[in-house]
Parts: C-alpha cells; sequence; structure tokens
C-alpha cells in the first residue's frame, strides 16, 4: 500500500486538477464573449478573469510541486518526480508571464504542455497494468497536439503575435481548442495517478 506521504502526494495532484478545472470555467464564465475555440485559454489571464485564472493555475503549479516532493527520494519516483517539477515550473509561469509576454508566456506555457505529457508517458512504469497504457495514450495525445499546436503556431503566424490566428493544424477545433486537447489529457492523467497514489501503485 501507498505510504502517507505517497497518499498525501497524490491528494495533492487530485486537489490540484480538481481546483484548475473549476478556476478555468468560472474564468470563462467571467470572460464575457469568450470562445474556447477562438480564444487562447491564456486570454483568460488577461481578461476580466485575470485574477481567477492566473491563481488558480498558479495554485496548480504550486500543489504539483508541493506533491512531488512528498513522493520523497524513493528511486521508484526519482524521473516522475523531476519531471513533474518541471511541469509544475511551467504552469507556476503561466500565472505570472501573462500572454502579454508573448515569448516568455510562451516559453513556460510549453515546459507545462510538454513536461505534463512526458509525465504521463513516464508514470507506466509505476501505474497499475490496467491503467499503464491510459499513461501512455493521455501523455501521447498531449505531446501530439502540442505538436500540432506549434506547427500551427508557425503556419499561421500566431508565433510572434498575441492575436490567436487560425491555422488547418487545429483540425477544425480552433487554437483554443487545441489548446484544450493538450491540456485536458495531462490533468486527467494527473487526477488519475493521484487516484492511485492514494491507494496502491504495484501492478
Amino acid at each position: 500500500m501507498a505510504n502517507s506521504r505517497e497518499r498525501l502526494a497524490g491528494m495533492l495532484f487530485f486537489v490540484a486538477v480538481t481546483q484548475f478545472i473549476l478556476g478555468l470555467t468560472l474564468a470563462e464564465v467571467l470572460y464575457r464573449g469568450y470562445s474556447a475555440s477562438n480564444n487562447y485559454v491564456s486570454d483568460l489571464g488577461v481578461g476580466p478573469s485575470a485574477v481567477v485564472f492566473n491563481s488558480s493555475v498558479f495554485i496548480l503549479g504550486l500543489l504539483i510541486a508541493l506533491g512531488a516532493f512528498f513522493l520523497g527520494n524513493d528511486s521508484r519516483f526519482k524521473t516522475i518526480r523531476v519531471l513533474l517539477i518541471l511541469m509544475s515550473v511551467g504552469a507556476m509561469g503561466v500565472g505570472i508571464v501573462t500572454k502579454n509576454f508573448t515569448l516568455g508566456h510562451g516559453a513556460v506555457s510549453s515546459m507545462a504542455f510538454f513536461f505534463g505529457g512526458l509525465s504521463a508517458v513516464a508514470s507506466s512504469r509505476l501505474l497499475k497494468k490496467r491503467l499503464s497504457l491510459v499513461g501512455i495514450i493521455l501523455g501521447a495525445m498531449t505531446i501530439g497536439a502540442l505538436a500540432l499546436f506549434s506547427i500551427g503556431m508557425v503556419e499561421s503566424g500566431s508565433i510572434s503575435s498575441t492575436v490567436a490566428y487560425d491555422s488547418i493544424f487545429y483540425l477544425g477545433l480552433g487554437p483554443g481548442g487545441m489548446e484544450r486537447m493538450i491540456i485536458y489529457p495531462s490533468l486527467m492523467w494527473l487526477a488519475l495517478f493521484g487516484g492511485q497514489l492514494t491507494m496502491q501503485l504495484e501492478k
């Protein structure tokens, strides 16, 4: 069975995801005229919903970092711990370096996305056998969507602009929709991983 530190880490991961999903939903409601398809997720960090979104994404990163800390120095968690800390730094950075700082914001958000996806893939060694494949699939979805989003940013000219231009690489989802295909799978994985930590890691 997972020890008390691992259980606490799992709870922190689950709370991190839950509060962010609720914060994101509230931010979308507060931002009148916001489009989940046509607007970036990060538009919520500079509009009327800025306080809610920036606080929630910063807390997401902070709780992930705390969870990684409570995983301790157990050799089983060495790789996932490093990846989660890098993910958490990116998430906290998103809450501080808003979309108005184009290059800086792009760097920290990409950091959160990429290492979130890698964390999900790396966790396959820790999850129960039936769930290992789920972690790999969710991680691959995040990394694949990130690749399409990045190519779309370059193709549409959005890479150097704060305006969200559409691209064929967004597969009809729009820039905001494709961003959610990056974010949601890794959040689903983190909630799954957190739940598994509160119970039992052995396959």
